[in-house]
């Protein structure tokens, strides 16, 4: 289960971790009277539960009520990677000296959670990892002993940060840490943590939670994030997208790729019983990634139906943001009604899984 940012910052917040004032709104009228509470320049941020929306220009702002009533009314409702911005965080703008990362992830291969720490904040752990991996502290947290606050102050003091700052980066690293045991996460972050004249402040706040360990959660069964149909899906560093009802399926469309010369662009898994919406939102989601040049949908339909995945496709069609070439493999249950509608639509199907993963790479290379 991902968190919304702003349900992020007040778990964070009540377990003692700084962030600013803000409210969340849902129309440009409240955004104004936010604005008018806070009374200082505002940020508003775009709420939606994938990443990269900076660079999407999902975030703004504002130096006045009137002009944050403008910022909301330009970013609510327009679409960030697919996902639809129906809230809007607005927050005090910060006063910003420098910037910091730290999270808690679980790390699987060494079956425990992980601290990493950098003074490189505010962009991608990947960039820096990249570029600059000696600016990353990494610190493996045996699972059965509890983390004490001196190893907190050992972490926070191989960052290479002013010794007067040790003290205060220490309670947050303990602060999030704890957050990520409480509630049982996969990752808790902070990126930025920045650093103001009034000291250190959490200026983002990403939590995901273990869906398997949620039953012990009940708190969090009304929000909004639970009620989301969320998806399997990382980025690779390919161009061909591939999308698949269920992970081995999904995976093995990858291996056909590889098998052809090709290089997948995502893993995106919609799981089984996906809807119409969720198969359209599944490819939008894969179109806005730039470095995307086709997209291989291979679906063997059991739980999921045929029907509602053509029907998906072609509301994508009609509405994507860009042109992406679409090879689909599409058999399974209402196969014969599913590629009815595509076939009406002069959309091209195919019904083996190699000879669609075949097409999608010639495809690709021809582009």
């Amino acid at each position: 289960m991902k968190f919304f940012e702003y349900s992020a910052k007040e778990i964070f917040k009540n377990a003692g971790i700084p962030v600013p004032s803000s409210y969340v709104v849902n129309n440009p009228q409240e955004a104004l009277k936010a604005a008018e509470n806070i009374n200082k320049p505002v940020a508003l941020k775009s709420q939606v539960l994938i990443g990269g929306r900076g660079k999407a220009g999902g975030i703004k702002f504002a130096d006045t009520p009137e002009d944050a009533q403008t910022v909301a009314e330009e970013l609510l409702g327009i679409k960030i990677k697919g996902e639809p911005v129906n809230k809007v965080l607005v927050e005090e703008k910060i006063n910003i000296q420098s910037e910091f990362y730290i999270s808690v992830v679980m790390d699987r291969s060494a079956k425990k959670p992980l601290i990493m720490a950098s003074t490189e904040g505010g962009v991608d752990i990947e960039e820096v990892a990249l570029k600059n991996p000696d600016k990353i502290i990494k610190y493996h947290v045996n699972p059965l002993d509890e983390f004490m606050p001196y190893q907190s102050r050992g972490i926070a003091a191989k960052m290479g940060i002013p010794n007067e700052m040790i003290s205060s980066m220490a309670g947050f690293i303990h602060k999030l840490f704890n957050v990520f045991k409480k509630y049982d996460a996969t990752i808790a972050e902070i990126n930025p943590l920045v650093l103001t004249p009034e000291g250190l402040i959490a200026a983002d706040a990403k939590l995901e939670i273990d869906d398997d360990a949620l039953w012990r959660h009940k708190e969090f069964s009304d929000m909004e994030e639970s009620k989301k149909d969320e998806f399997a899906y990382v980025t690779l560093d390919g161009d061909i997208a591939v999308i698949g009802n269920g992970a081995g399926l999904t995976l093995t469309g990858m291996d056909m790729i590889n098998l052809y010369g090709g290089n997948p662009a995502t893993f995106l898994d919609i799981g089984g019983g996906a809807s119409q919406s969720n198969i359209a939102r599944a490819i939008n989601l894969v179109i806005a990634e730039p470095n995307v040049k086709v997209i291989f949908l291979n679906v063997l339909g059991g739980i999921t139906r045929a029907d509602d995945v053509a029907n998906g496709v072609i509301d994508v069609l009609d509405s994507a943001e860009r042109e992406v070439p679409l090879v689909i493999r599409l058999t399974g249950t209402n196969e014969e009604e599913g590629q009815r509608i595509l076939t009406e639509a002069g959309v091209s199907f195919e019904t083996s899984m190699e000879d669609a993963a075949q097409k999608a790479v010639e495809l690709c290379n021809a582009l």
